[in-house]
């Protein structure tokens, strides 16, 4: 037990010592501190137009300027070469009795549309359209009681050359 106590004293005794050292060599007799190490730097005073008073607001506080994106509303980009756009379905849900489907959607150009009804594997269940159209808003419209499709969830897959989109519907 004393072994352990004079090891622990003596490493306490090092470091202190070394501290002293490097205090005497900083501060030593002629020697000034450093500017750059003053921690008791005298404060600015304030202007007699300041909001601040001791430390309190009082007054009018200075203006701000506005931010120069404050008018900047954000947009989202669009590809200009997006062929296919703004595809909306309805209804999105088909009854036995009614079995028509609406298709409205954009186009930039002309090109190849094909239209196509696919099960929830992935699996083509039938073609409703496959033609060259024109550019602009198109509409379509289609009777599905001839592809006798059974109640469930299908899928609208609308390709339009690498572009496709696809959206749910339920036959019920």
């Amino acid at each position: 037990m004393g072994q352990r106590y004079t090891f622990n004293h003596l490493w306490i005794i090092i470091i202190a010592v070394a501290v002293s050292i490097n205090f005497a060599f900083t501060f030593g007799p002629g020697k000034r501190p450093k500017a750059d190490t003053v921690y008791n730097r005298k404060q600015p005073k304030p202007q007699k137009n300041s909001y601040l008073k001791n430390g309190l607001a009082t007054g009018t506080m200075p203006q701000i300027k506005p931010s120069p994106y404050a008018n900047i509303k954000p947009t989202i980009p669009v590809p200009a070469d997006k062929l296919l756009s703004n595809v909306q379905i309805f209804p999105t849900t088909v009854s036995e009795r009614d079995q028509q489907i609406n298709l409205k959607y954009m186009l930039s150009r002309n090109t190849n549309v094909t239209i196509k009804i696919v099960d929830v594997l992935g699996n083509n269940v039938a073609t409703l359209f496959s033609e060259r159209v024109d550019s602009g808003e198109q509409k379509f419209t289609r009777d599905l009681t001839s592809y006798r499709l059974t109640s469930g969830f299908y899928f609208l897959r609308v390709m339009v050359g690498t572009e496709s989109v696809i959206k749910r519907i339920t036959i019920l």
